[in-house]
């Protein structure tokens, strides 16, 4: 595969090869699963929809399986790995490429501000599961979010982000309140190296301009969800009451305010039922406006 005038390394035996060369190996502490399959790596580059002068922020380059092909469809590659073995290896798969920028860093710890400035941007990565929450919540809680999020992500977690009412949980609300999710495709558990447990999903989020909930409720907002999910099997009238210290029987009518149930589980709302309920409770005086301790 000729990528931009040069060979790039290809499916598993020339990255296995690369891997030798250069005396490494996979490590577990830190998730690593490489992906190597051409298909797969063919159907995250088309989940990200590129035109050829994007900007592309790849969390976890790895040794550069996914970074080759970025850097063939896309304007600017930022490519983060925090695992300093892995970068000689990594320069050598993408010196073709001068569109690539290289960053050995945990990507938790980089200014996106002063990275991208006010370019848009996108967020393509195959990224270890265990970083999963909480690398989604701060890339689209940050001051520049990316305008989309294209991760191969454990399957089961990429259909929890997509659930809807009956089915939600707090990682559903906390990416649904800030784009639009959906599973482009599945990777099997066979296209990585080493393989996982389980199989994958691309999941691509498109990230809204600004919030569905006005920043003034988004604290309020998590407030109650944390509570409401924490007793899940509870109706969320007893599962507010013990968090807030406040009688069931002014919850239920809170609830009622907002036009929902009183029997109502937290898995069971809408993130416009979180918005109306966090409104009604954020102008009722004497409310904490931070989780209660213990």
């Amino acid at each position: 595969m000729s990528l931009r005038g040069r060979e790039a390394p290809q499916g598993l035996a020339d990255f296995a090869g690369l891997l030798r060369r250069h005396g490494v190996h996979p490590d577990k502490r830190l998730g690593q699963h490489f992906l190597f399959d051409p298909a797969a790596l063919h159907k995250v580059v088309a989940a990200a929809g590129l035109q050829g002068d994007e900007t592309v922020l790849e969390v976890g380059a790895g040794v550069g399986s996914l970074t080759c092909r970025l850097g063939a469809a896309a304007g600017h590659v930022l490519a983060v790995e925090i695992d300093r073995r892995l970068i000689p290896a990594l320069e050598e798969a993408v010196a073709g490429f001068a569109n690539v920028e290289i960053l050995q860093c945990d990507v938790l710890s980089l200014d996106l501000e002063t990275l991208v400035g006010r370019r848009p941007y996108l967020v393509v990565a195959n990224i270890p599961y265990q970083i999963t929450s909480q690398l989604i919540r701060w890339l689209l809680e940050a001051p520049r979010p990316p305008r989309a999020l294209v991760l191969t992500i454990q399957r089961e977690v990429a259909e929890r982000i997509v659930a809807q009412a009956g089915e939600m949980s707090l990682l559903a609300l906390s990416v649904q309140l800030y784009g639009s999710p959906r599973v482009m495709d599945r990777i099997p558990a066979g296209a990585f190296t080493p393989p996982p447990n389980v199989d994958s999903a691309i999941l691509r989020v498109d990230v809204f301009a600004e919030p569905r909930v006005p920043s003034d409720r988004i604290a309020g907002v998590f407030l109650l969800a944390r509570l409401g999910f924490n007793q899940k099997r509870k109706q969320l009238r007893n599962a507010l009451s013990g968090g807030l210290h406040v009688p069931a029987q002014e919850i239920a009518a809170w609830l009622a305010e907002a036009g929902l149930q009183p029997q109502a589980r937290a898995q069971e709302l809408r993130w416009e039922d979180w918005s109306r309920l966090a409104e009604g409770v954020r102008r009722r005086q004497g409310l904490p406006v931070v989780l209660p301790s213990g």
